[in-house]
C-alpha cells in the first residue's frame, strides 16, 4: 500500500504488539475521511471505531438548541468511538470531521472482542482513554477559566499534535463552533495572534508561523494534556 495509506501512522495501531498487529491487519478497512462527515451522532449506536491517520475529529457536546462545543480532538493519536469498548455502545457526544483526511475504521464486533480477549488491546485502549478523559476534563476547565486567545492556542497546538505537517484548513466559524464562542471573538483573537507573527490566516488556511511562540502564549492547559498523553501512551516506533 501507498506510504500515506500506512495503518501504523496512527500511534495507537502503531503500538500493537506483532500478534495483535497480525490479527488487526486483515479486519481494517481504510476510508476516507471529509470535512464534515460525522463518524457517529449522539445516543446511536456505534458500528465501527475510527483510527485516524492524516485527519482530524472533533467529539462535540450538542445542546438542544443545536449550539454546540468541542470537548475533545482525536487525530494520528488516538481512536474515535471509545463507548463501543468501555460498555456504552453509545454516547450523548457527536464525532465530526474537523480536517479532512484518511484513516482506518475497525468494526464494532472486531474491536470488542479484542477489548475483551487481548490484555495488550485492554491496557492500550484504557491508557488511551485514560489520556482522553484529561483532555476533556482540561478543555471543560480551560473554556471557563482562560481567555479565549488561550483557548484558540491551546486548541491549535492539540489540532497541530494530531496532523502533519504546520497548515490547518479550517474556518473562523467552524472554529467558533469547536470553541463555542461568537465568531467575532475568534477574528479578533486570530488577528492578534497573526499580528504578533504566530499564524498566518487567510482564506480558512491557518498556517502556524511560530510554534515556540504559541506555546509561550497559550495556558498551562496545552501541557498538561500533552504530558499525560505523553505518559500513558508508549512512544513510536517504527515497525
Amino acid at each position: 500500500m501507498p506510504d500515506h495509506q500506512d495503518p501504523r501512522l496512527n500511534h495507537l495501531l502503531a503500538a500493537l504488539p506483532a500478534a495483535e498487529w497480525a490479527r488487526w491487519l486483515p479486519q481494517l478497512e481504510w476510508v476516507e475521511m471529509p470535512l464534515g462527515q460525522v463518524l457517529y451522532e449522539s445516543g446511536r449506536t456505534m458500528s465501527h471505531v475510527y483510527f485516524p491517520t492524516s485527519a482530524i475529529v472533533s467529539l462535540l457536546y450538542v445542546m438542544a438548541d443545536g449550539s454546540s462545543a468541542e470537548i475533545a480532538v482525536v487525530g494520528r493519536d488516538g481512536v474515535v468511538g471509545i463507548a463501543l469498548f468501555m460498555g456504552g455502545g453509545s454516547t450523548p457526544s457527536r464525532a465530526v470531521v474537523q480536517s479532512a483526511g484518511e484513516g482506518w475504521r475497525l468494526r464494532g464486533p472486531v474491536m470488542l472482542e479484542e477489548f475483551n480477549n487481548s490484555h495488550p488491546v485492554m491496557h492500550l485502549m484504557l491508557r488511551y482513554t485514560q489520556a482522553l478523559i484529561t483532555q476533556m476534563a482540561q478543555t471543560a476547565v480551560c473554556n471557563r477559566h482562560h481567555q479565549l486567545d488561550q483557548q484558540l492556542c491551546r486548541w491549535l497546538l492539540l489540532s497541530m499534535d494530531r496532523l502533519v505537517g504546520d497548515e490547518l484548513v479550517m474556518t473562523q466559524e467552524l472554529i467558533a463552533n469547536m470553541l463555542g464562542v461568537r465568531r467575532e471573538g475568534v477574528t479578533e483573537a486570530a488577528l492578534k495572534l497573526q499580528r504578533d507573527g504566530l499564524i498566518r490566516y487567510a482564506r480558512g488556511h491557518i498556517t502556524v508561523l511560530d510554534r515556540p511562540g504559541l506555546e509561550a502564549r497559550t495556558c498551562e492547559c496545552y501541557a498538561v494534556v500533552k504530558k499525560e498523553y505523553d505518559r500513558l501512551l508508549p512512544a513510536r516506533t517504527a515497525k
